[in-house]
């Protein structure tokens, strides 16, 4: 299936890549198996393919703990999930801060690794599913004439009627129906769900 989510592993440890790839093949879970960040660097993933990362802390090149510090700027938006033979708390914190879904410490337990990955992978569904839903969004504002983008802006930001009718210098009629035309387009049942809307898609006042 070209949407099954694929575990990306990238150890150094030819034992440890092997076990890990039965491991998850052993649940359904398609793999990919590299020896370092190059390796993985080299074929990416396209950016809009389910899945997850499991690093190892130590990597020659680039280490896992500064590649997943850099995901997102180097165009991977994976979640990771870390892995080490040299446990230690600031490791662990400095990993988690930069968005890791789990650190753990070998020799783990396959349950363990099998709990982290489940995780990652539901982080990255709804990562997904969140920007399907702002995509949809986008395309249903990109409807919008210019003035009723103004006017949705102006009432999400609060202001009554009357008030967008005065910062825009049309009648309060007009308002109302350049309103309901927005709430059509953008499929709003209501003024909450139009509000809703407008911060999902970060708009402003002009």
């Amino acid at each position: 299936m070209a949407d099954a989510p694929v575990v990306h592993i990238i150890d150094d440890d030819a034992s440890i890549r092997t076990a890990l790839d039965s491991l998850f093949r052993s649940t359904g879970l398609a793999t990919g198996l590299y020896d370092s960040v190059a390796a993985f660097m080299q074929a990416p993933p396209s950016p809009d393919a389910p899945g997850c990362l499991v690093l190892d802390v130590r990597l020659p090149g680039m280490s896992g703990l500064d590649f997943q510090e850099r995901l997102a700027e180097l165009g991977v938006r994976l979640p990771a999930v870390l892995m080490t033979g040299h446990g230690d708390i600031p490791m662990s914190v400095r990993g988690m801060k930069a968005g890791a879904v789990d650190f753990l410490t070998k020799p783990f337990r396959d349950q363990d690794m099998l709990d982290a990955v489940a995780a990652a992978l539901a982080r990255d569904r709804e990562r997904r599913a969140g920007e399907t839903k702002i995509d949809a969004l986008n395309a249903q504002f990109a409807t919008l004439s210019p003035r009723e983008r103004q006017v949705m802006a102006l009432v999400a930001a609060g202001k009554m009627n009357k008030q967008v009718a005065g910062d825009l210098a049309l009648s309060e009629i007009t308002v109302k129906i350049h309103r309901g035309a927005a709430m059509r387009k953008m499929g709003a049942r209501t003024l909450a769900d139009l509000v809703r809307m407008a911060e999902a898609l970060n708009l402003r006042p002009e």
